[in-house]
């Protein structure tokens, strides 16, 4: 599918152990007039390499295998690091080291076929922050604990190797080496394969907008940043300009890796806005068409999910009407208006929401911007999405973003009651799109996530801690900032597991499961059709309460969700076989002490409660009936089977 390009241009680079025995050396760099391999371990040698065409140097050695180290030396400069080392067991200043890996097998017997889209419940993790040890081996004992919760994937933040012992990922700079604090290429694959052992899926963030400025190295090798673009992080990458053929072969071969050697299913792709390409075959397109390849080729679905701020539908638009094809991508505009409707926040581009006509619209269209003005961006902002898949867009109230770029990296354990975390969490999880946690908020975990790094260049720390203050200067009420570079910042935003078994806790992991569990068994409440005519909306109670139906009349849902800190009554709607409750967010298995408080305030208990008392007389809920929503509750009603009551008939 994807265009012809030379021999040179599809040679794989890095370093690549022979079967025959011996390892093969390739490194591109165009501008250099030779290039000498230095192998350092075991023992010490130099290695002139020769051009094989198009800024490509290659060497054989037949006598160097798995755990050589090495660096190339371009002219008469120091030494440097593979830009394509699969391992960098001493930092990402230090030598590469040769690695081998079989042949990727999904198991044993190769029962894994992988998770379709419409089957995903995403849940993102940070392998530093998931488990005490903070590595990708540890991270399997978890594994079991998200299954049984209804997860089908996980999406695993940055891995690349970045400067010190911890960080967000997003600083990476050895784009094929997974980090060595998190167990190095061998324990990423250890934790892929123990996963699809399970049924899981893995998805792994990588960022091709930028690589981190400590131990980028790159732009010595070849013309892989441009200036004709500019970027938050500087210079962008060059992927359309002079020389860009073989930097986007780079990035091309990157994702590759990561999907065919290590057995990933999917990549989430870093803020593709940044990502600056006016070729007539933009990378993005041509990324998917390579990623397609690879799945044809072995048998098996693979996926690109991009993380975008354009609203645009050309992102995961069909190539066949000139989108770029991506499988799905990230939807803000839901977690927004979820977020400026409980905090009450409206500052930055939460100006833009706030109001519950904005949840209704992402409810049926995924984008609530499609082309209207916005306020925040002062102009018009986002196009239609008419006619894509819901499955293509993925929905969060939570995520690393989100809780992490805040000042003190606060979670809604600390922002939200616990009623109005578990409509939080209703609301996504009901959604028509791909639901995705975030790492312990399905128990209202208590550690925050805060933004930490670990770099060794004093005048970088120092500039890190300027632009983190910087960023939050108007915000002096609410405290310094925490440092980016202490360890203890790190520390604080480890999860403490031993929370899903104590009070106010296990209630909501109680709650998410069970409505997983439902959204699984009821063919109405994963991601189904097309843009905007899966769902329909409705604003009850002075736009206080969102009503939204799904599926049909005889096999459908209705979903409610009371937006507001008061009791609301509401009518339900018509239908021929009436309603039975399926799930009550205010139920006391899940709301505890707060659901006596609700039903004394109320004088009539939950909408759960009542459902139940006329079930047990005999009738049904029917339409016209009249329910009484509590405080911040969302309420789940399943078209009833068999006949209709005698008021309907």
């Amino acid at each position: 599918m994807h265009r012809s390009r030379s021999e040179h241009m599809s040679m794989q680079i890095g370093a690549m152990s022979r079967p025959e025995g011996g390892v093969s050396f390739s490194v591109w760099a165009p501008r250099a007039e030779r290039v000498t391999l230095e192998l350092e371990a075991p023992g010490r040698r130099s290695v002139s390499m020769q051009p094989a065409g198009g800024g490509v140097w290659h060497a054989e050695v037949r006598d160097a295998g798995p755990g050589a180290r090495y660096r190339y030396r371009l002219d008469d400069t120091e030494p440097l690091p593979d830009p394509a080392s699969r391992h960098q067991p001493e930092g990402v200043h230090g030598p590469s080291e040769v690695v081998e890996l079989p042949a990727y097998r999904d198991d044993a017997e190769n029962r894994y076929q992988g998770v379709p889209l419409d089957e995903l419940v995403l849940y993102e993790l940070h392998l530093g922050t998931f488990t005490p040890e903070g590595t990708a081996e540890a991270a399997i004992s978890r594994l079991d604990d998200l299954v049984e919760l209804g997860i089908t994937a996980i999406e695993i933040m940055p891995v690349a190797a970045f400067p010190g012992e911890r960080n967000w990922g997003y600083d990476g700079v050895g784009l094929f080496a997974a980090h060595r604090a998190y167990g190095g290429p061998q324990g990423l694959r250890k934790l892929v394969a123990a996963a699809h052992a399970r049924g899981l899926a893995v998805y792994l963030d990588v960022v091709y907008n930028h690589l981190g400025p400590e131990g980028n190295y790159l732009a010595r090798f070849g013309p892989y940043f441009t200036a004709r673009y500019v970027t938050p992080w500087g210079e962008a990458v060059n992927f359309d300009g002079p020389g860009s053929d073989q930097v986007r072969e780079f990035f091309f071969q990157n994702a590759l890796y990561w999907l065919e050697e290590l057995g990933f299913d999917g990549l989430r792709l870093d803020a593709v806005e940044q990502i600056y390409d006016m070729s007539a075959y933009p990378f993005l397109s041509e990324l998917s068409d390579r990623v397609a390849d690879l799945s044809e080729r072995s048998g098996r679905r693979r996926y690109l999910i991009a993380e975008s701020d354009l609203n645009d539908a050309r992102m995961i638009s069909p190539r066949a009407l000139h989108g770029h094809a991506m499988d799905g991508q990230w939807c803000d505009d839901f977690h927004h208006a979820v977020h400026a409707m409980l905090t009450g926040e409206r500052e930055e581009y939460y100006r833009d929401f706030g109001r519950l006509r904005d949840l209704a619209k992402a409810f049926e269209d995924g984008f609530v911007y499609t082309g209207q003005y916005s306020p925040y961006r002062q102009r018009c902002f986002g196009n239609s999405t008419a006619g894509l898949p819901t499955k293509r867009f993925v929905v969060c109230v939570q995520n690393h973003d989100q809780v992490g770029n805040r000042m003190h990296g606060e979670r809604f354990t600390q922002l939200l009651s616990a009623p109005q975390r578990r409509l939080a969490a209703a609301t996504m999880l009901f959604s028509p799109f791909v639901p995705m946690l975030f790492m312990g908020e399905e128990y209202a975990e208590e550690a925050p996530f805060q933004y930490f790094v670990h770099h060794s260049d004093p005048g970088l720390i120092q500039a890190v801690r300027e632009g983190r203050a910087q960023e939050f200067a108007e915000f002096h009420d609410r405290g310094e900032a925490p440092d980016p570079q202490d360890e203890d910042t790190f520390r604080r935003s480890r999860l403490n597991w031993d929370l899903r078994e104590q009070r106010g806790h296990r209630e909501l992991l109680a709650f998410y499961r069970e409505a997983l569990a439902l959204r699984r068994a009821h063919p109405a409440l994963g991601p189904t059709g097309a843009c905007p005519a899966t769902v329909r909306t409705q604003l009850r109670a002075d736009e206080r309460v969102l009503m939204v139906e799904r599926g049909s009349s005889r096999a459908g849902v209705l979903l409610l969700f009371n937006y507001c800190d008061e009791w609301c009554s509401v009518g339900l709607p018509p239908t021929a076989t009436g309603y039975v409750v399926s799930l009550a967010s205010d139920d006391p298995r899940y709301a505890g002490a707060d659901a006596a408080a609700h039903a004394s305030t109320a004088g009539g208990g939950s909408a759960r409660a009542k459902a139940e008392k006329r079930a047990k007389a005999g009738d049904r809920l029917s339409g016209g009936d009249r329910l009484t929503l509590g405080p911040w509750s969302a309420l789940v009603l399943e078209t009833a089977p068999g006949q209709a009551s005698a008021e309907e008939r």
